[in-house]
């Protein structure tokens, strides 16, 4: 009879590209996760995945195991989230997901700090400027930056956050300061793909007044810390939150470009798809530590 050991090995197994992956995951050899696959396929009496192939694909009966894995782990998370709540223990995994450039400087230290105060918590980051929306459930906490298209996921608001127009003063040397927002159709601008968004369509207000501009990038990246490297290095003009770029402003290494124009604002927040009172205790300490921390944010201090 397999157990749940078996069925946490299994979907381990059958969520990586290929055993070799798994041995490093799991830091064992190949030859261990080929034996424990093998153990685990005796036990049930079928192949659970199809040999030999370069990647590992599932047997119809080992996509039924997954399913089944699947929703037996968590109700036994669940399970233990309940035990854990009664007993006002943090533990368990937290499974993060956060953009690549504020999770990398805020998060990230953030998440080390909060496992410290909780010895018994286990931590999982994932970061991407491209989440699958599809798969949302995957994570107990997602931190999103800028504005929430319509989504069933419930929003607690972290920190507020100002995005700026800015260029290296190299830049402006060369090219001069735009005065108004259509002067940007003229200018290298620099921009980041990030959450699906139309990034060439910059947008501004000036009193009740909304200006509309379509950019055509010079360059663009994922990478809001490459689009960054750029600007300081005289390549153009771009938008940045406060929270990247507030200290290079004030420093006079980025200039704040058309700062009688406000950009959209682009609030910090966390995602979660249970309600306060349905989430577990991990989750909800977690997401009061990191309100905590942001108030006030540390750029606007």
């Amino acid at each position: 009879m397999i157990n749940s050991d078996d069925l946490r090995f299994f979907h381990t197994v059958a969520s990586s590209s290929t055993l070799s992956a798994v041995a490093r995951f799991l830091d064992i050899t190949p030859p261990s996760v080929t034996q424990r696959l093998q153990n685990i396929e005796s036990k049930l009496g079928v192949k659970l995945i199809i040999r030999p192939a370069r990647k590992i694909i599932l047997t119809d009966e080992g996509e039924i195991l997954l399913d089944r894995a699947a929703r037996i782990l968590s109700d036994i998370d669940a399970l233990q989230d309940v035990v854990d709540n009664t007993r006002s223990q943090v533990s368990g995994t937290l499974r993060v997901l956060a953009p690549l450039g504020f999770g990398y400087e805020y998060v990230a230290p953030l998440l080390a700090d909060y496992a410290d105060e909780h010895p018994g918590l286990m931590v999982d980051l994932t970061l991407s400027d491209a989440p699958n929306w599809m798969l949302a459930d995957k994570w107990d906490v997602v931190i999103y930056i800028g504005h929430l298209r319509d989504s069933s996921l419930h929003c607690t608001r972290l920190a507020s956050n100002r995005r700026y127009l800015c260029a290296s003063p190299a830049y402006i040397a060369r090219a001069g300061a735009p005065q108004h927002p259509d002067d940007l159709r003229h200018h290298s601008c620099l921009v980041i793909r990030e959450n699906a968004e139309d990034v060439t369509r910059w947008k501004f207000r000036k009193g009740d007044r909304e200006y509309a501009i379509r950019i055509s990038p010079r360059l663009s990246s994922n990478d809001g810390r490459i689009i960054k490297k750029w600007s300081l290095a005289g390549g153009g003009i771009m938008i940045r939150s406060g929270w990247d770029i507030r200290q290079e402003i004030e420093q006079g290494t980025l200039v704040h470009l058309l700062p009688d124009y406000r950009l959209p604002e682009a609030d910090i927040v966390a995602l979660t798809s249970l309600r306060e009172n349905a989430r577990p205790l991990r989750v909800q300490k977690f997401l009061d530590f990191l309100k905590e921390s942001f108030n006030p944010p540390s750029w606007e201090k």
